[in-house]
């Protein structure tokens, strides 16, 4: 029986050194798990149950595991490298396979989807035309690689423009009348705002604050692209400085924009309104402290970003934003259950459990950082020290069996 345990010794350190073999080999991979081995004792069975005096028969492999521990961060210079920062998958697929890794070195095709070296495409939740992430069944991430469209000043998103200004109380009242837009002596400050409109033009709004001879009072003009000078409300102020006027102001409604457009800003004239909340009449230099205005021309995409939440993020030369798709992770039950397909891929099973998919830090979900990889766990100094421990049992197994022999050889020898 000797011989049977010997053997079976010998067994299982080459299959515990094949396990060892196969974590050093990987400890570069990217996304790569570490395995152990699981061994047990084997007994013959006895019908008398078990005895004090019973000798077990050797070892067997009982099972592989490997070790879902959190590998080290590296960074890289591509934007679509993604590392997993805690639990879960990435998912993706192929013909039809869904499959699961922890390997984020990832990259577009020609068409635009996010794949891996594997062709595998990247899946998540794929946003809205407007941008909106809605939580759905998970698709194949395609990058939109069209422009985003302009947005006209005043479009619903944009709303009013605004303008935060300080004028300067202790000017006097201009000495030239009346207002002309061309004669700096007829008005009092003066500042330019740019616009939008449907198609994406730009256009230069210059307004012009004349104080009046009635105290607190100025009196506010614009022209549309260097010309048509229009009157708006006046702005009022009292003994302390502030804003009493209603706001916000209307913008001349006469004015027409000649570019070529088929309905410039809104349909043919400025759509919305300006708000002066906020301004001031100080005595000091007269000054525009904040504006906004809320349109912008057409851009193209020239860059994307991952955030920590998985929202691929697409980068406009409009200096606008937008969301193109969230990255989903997904986990199981139980990880160990999950068929290694190689290249670094599982595929569920009834072991395995049912996948769970949900946004980054959701849960038990880890978060993401883009252009970065999760290196190997590999320890490869516990793995040096485990293969000399290995060989160390290798070889006292193989001179339990040349012991048994010797024994053989000496009844063999009996005369």
């Amino acid at each position: 029986m000797s011989f049977q345990q010997g053997l079976s010794g010998l067994n299982a350190s080459s299959k515990a050194l094949d396990v060892v073999g196969n974590n050093v080999a990987n400890s570069s991979t990217v996304g790569f798990k570490s395995s152990s081995g699981h061994f047990a004792d084997v007994y013959a069975a006895s019908l008398s149950g078990s005895g004090a005096s019973q000798v077990g028969i050797g070892t067997s492999l009982s099972s592989v595991f490997q070790q879902f521990t959190q590998g080290n961060i590296t960074t890289t210079n591509n934007s679509l490298d993604v590392a997993i920062n805690g639990g879960g998958f990435f998912k993706v697929t192929r013909d039809n396979i869904i499959a699961y890794t922890r390997n984020g070195q990832f990259h577009a095709d020609n068409q635009g989807y996010i794949i891996n070296d594997q062709n595998y495409r990247l899946m998540g939740y794929v946003a809205t035309a407007t941008g909106q992430i809605v939580p759905s069944e998970p698709a194949e991430i395609r990058i939109d690689t069209s422009n985003i469209a302009p947005q006209a000043t005043g479009a619903a998103l944009g709303g009013n423009a605004e303008m935060v200004v300080n004028l300067d109380s202790s000017k006097e009242v201009p000495s030239v009348s009346p207002f002309n837009y061309n004669n700096p002596l007829t008005y009092t400050f003066s500042t330019a705002q740019t616009v939008y409109d449907t198609l994406g033009v730009d256009h230069n709004i210059t307004y012009y604050f004349v104080k009046t001879a009635t105290a607190g009072e100025w009196d506010v003009y614009a022209t549309l692209d260097g010309a048509n000078p229009e009157q708006m409300d006046s702005l009022t102020f009292d003994t302390n400085g502030q804003l009493t006027s209603t706001q916000p102001v209307a913008l001349p409604t006469t004015w027409a924009v000649s570019t070529g457009a088929a309905t410039p800003l809104g349909s043919g004239q400025p759509n919305w309104n300006l708000d002066f909340t906020g301004s001031t009449s100080y005595s000091g230099d007269s000054t525009v402290n904040s504006q906004y205005q809320g349109g912008y021309a057409q851009g193209a995409l020239s860059s994307i970003s991952i955030g920590p939440d998985g929202i691929v993020l697409g980068n406009y030369s409009n200096g606008q934003t937008k969301n193109l798709a969230q990255i989903v992770l997904t986990t199981f039950p139980n990880s160990n259950g999950l068929i290694n397909l190689g290249n670094n891929l599982y595929q569920a099973t009834s072991t395995s459990g049912e996948g769970l998919d949900g946004a980054p830090g959701a849960g038990s979900r880890g978060v993401l950082q883009s252009a970065a990889v999760e290196e190997s766990n590999v320890d490869l100094t516990a793995e040096l020290v485990n293969m000399i421990t290995l060989q160390r049992n290798y070889q006292a197994n193989a001179q339990s069996i040349k012991t048994q022999d010797q024994i053989m050889q000496t009844l063999v020898n009996l005369r």
